[in-house]
């Protein structure tokens, strides 16, 4: 592989992880407390069901 791809390959890749795991970890916070429960749980019994947006 030519060096130049290489280091533009490496960049691109470290750029669009770096992106994601803000994104990813935002994700997995704002979940369990949007839900008042971890998604895998079940539902408490009598709580009504709602949207999320």
């Amino acid at each position: 592989m030519h060096a130049e791809l290489h280091r533009f390959l490496a960049r691109l890749t470290g750029t669009v992880v770096l992106t994601l795991v803000p994104v990813i970890f935002t994700a997995f916070v704002s979940m369990p407390m949007a839900l008042s429960r971890h998604p895998g749980e079940p539902a408490p019994a009598g709580q009504v069901a709602r949207h999320m947006s």
